[in-house]
């Protein structure tokens, strides 16, 4: 009877990150008695340890009596701790990009293959210093390309990772398609080909800093390294798959070259779609200026803050690049007074650590920092501009917003610095409940990914400034 009760007795349990809790009681012979339950993905290989002779039939409910498959490539595949170690909408835009990666593997298969062919491979005839002088001029062009590009907007791949994400994909396919065009231009070969890995190295640069990003959203345990590994383990199977798949559809394409273009048309349009999907998929929970700019616009209409997941399902992802209004944070002071009145203008009747300047006629904000603008202060300067660009667009507006709108539909450019000092005043009123609402619906304002170029400034304060 004692041995009975004592077997019923959960002595323990135990569970492997979110799976299910499986409790251990005490076998009759003593030994531990294991229930099923989630096997650790993490003990995938110990199921294929040789057991000491003896042991085949013993501890039937141990995790290492059974390898589901599905488990295995869980522990391969996806970071330690998944799905609590990552973010909510990784899984969704895994899927996706392992959907376009291999369309791109495929296409690439076909691009490769194009440009073997225009460098003279199973030609008798071709020249090797030719195609060596090709090649040559084709991968300097890229690493320059790549350099200048790093250069030029590196800083700003932070702020529209999506777009600049789709941009990549977009761009990827477009030389794509001027390695397969190019057999047909011998005369300009090695321009097309130059071009194309100029198109390439753009890509490569912005693809991996915005892939950099996206590990930075979805890592939640400060397992950047992990995350970033194991998406490296998931694009290397679907290239392995890609490469199988090429083996078979190249014999099928390279004597048919309408055919091949049929197909690189059809694995592109599938290509971009994927991308749009799983961009369309990614949940950021910071603010840049499209989704503060949706966020504030709802705001104001409705009295109510966007959740991160609507505003990003209507953060513009092919017109994000050309905002209405350009907002520029971090201007150098000089660049918007020439003289101690103007100073003065831009000062009086706040106490905010930035000075703004908005020009109507081309919708045009330029805000100059404090050296000690906060992360806070950098959010409200940007809401600020972006409330003067609601001036001029339709829609509901609060009241005192409402009379400053048709003040600035009067015409008076006059008026600007006097409006601009008005808002000031409305701010003071709207902005801590936006700031509240904010935080209360999920957004991170502690940082954000909005522009914001190094110049610092200093100027007379009125005592009574505000503490950040």
């Amino acid at each position: 009877m004692a041995d009975a009760a004592s077997g019923e007795t959960t002595l323990c349990s135990e569970r492997f990150g979110s799976g299910t809790a499986r409790s251990c009681c005490a076998a009759a012979d003593g030994s531990l008695q294991w229930e099923g339950g989630d096997w650790p993905w993490w003990r995938i290989f110990q199921a294929f340890t040789p057991k000491p002779e003896g042991q085949e039939g013993r501890r039937e409910g141990s995790p290492m009596a059974a390898s589901p498959p599905v488990s295995g490539l869980k522990a391969v595949l996806l970071p330690q701790g998944f799905p609590d170690s990552v973010s909510p909408d990784y899984l969704p835009y895994q899927l996706w990009d392992s959907v376009q990666a291999f369309a791109s593997s495929l296409s690439s298969a076909l691009a490769t293959h194009a440009v073997m062919l225009g460098l003279g491979v199973g030609n008798a005839e071709a020249s090797l210093a030719a195609a060596t002088t090709t090649w040559l001029v084709r991968d300097s062009t890229g690493m320059l390309g790549r350099i200048v590009f790093a250069w030029w907007k590196g800083s700003k791949l932070d702020c529209n990772v999506k777009q600049w994400r789709l941009f990549a994909d977009i761009l990827n396919d477009a030389a794509m398609f001027l390695e397969i065009a190019a057999p047909t231009l011998p005369f300009c070969f090695t321009v097309t080909v130059s071009t194309s890995n100029l198109a390439k190295c753009i890509v490569s640069v912005a693809g991996g800093a915005t892939r950099a990003a996206l590990t930075v959203h979805q890592a939640r345990r400060n397992n950047m390294a992990d995350v970033s590994a194991k998406d490296g383990s998931q694009e290397t199977l679907v290239n392995l798959a890609g490469l199988l798949f090429s083996l078979v559809m190249l014999p099928l394409v390279s004597g048919c070259p309408s055919f091949s273009l049929g197909c690189f048309f059809l694995l592109t349009g599938l290509h971009i779609y994927a991308n749009y999907r799983a961009v369309r998929a990614l949940v950021m929970e910071t603010l840049n200026e499209s989704r503060l700019q949706l966020v504030l616009k709802h705001f104001l209409q409705r009295g109510e803050i966007l959740d991160t997941t609507s505003a990003n399902q209507m953060e513009p992802l092919w017109t994000g690049f050309w905002p209405s209004l350009s907002l520029s944070l971090g201007v150098p002071l000089h660049d918007l007074i020439s003289s101690v009145s103007e100073l003065q203008q831009l000062v009086e009747g706040h106490q905010e650590p930035y000075l703004l300047s908005w020009n109507q006629s081309r919708n045009k904000v330029q805000v100059v920092l404090s050296h000690v603008a906060g992360p806070e202060a950098v959010l409200r300067a940007a809401t600020h501009g972006l409330l003067l660009g609601a001036l001029k667009e339709d829609g509901p507006l609060p009241r005192e917003l409402e009379e400053l709108r048709n003040r600035v539909r009067a015409g008076r450019e006059k008026d600007s610095q006097a409006i601009v000092r008005e808002t000031y005043r409305v701010l003071d009123k709207l902005f801590p409940r936006f700031l509240e609402g904010l935080q209360a619906t999920g957004w991170k304002t502690e940082k954000h990914q909005l522009e914001v170029d190094e110049w610092r400034a200093t100027w007379p304060l009125s005592p009574e400034k505000k503490d950040l």
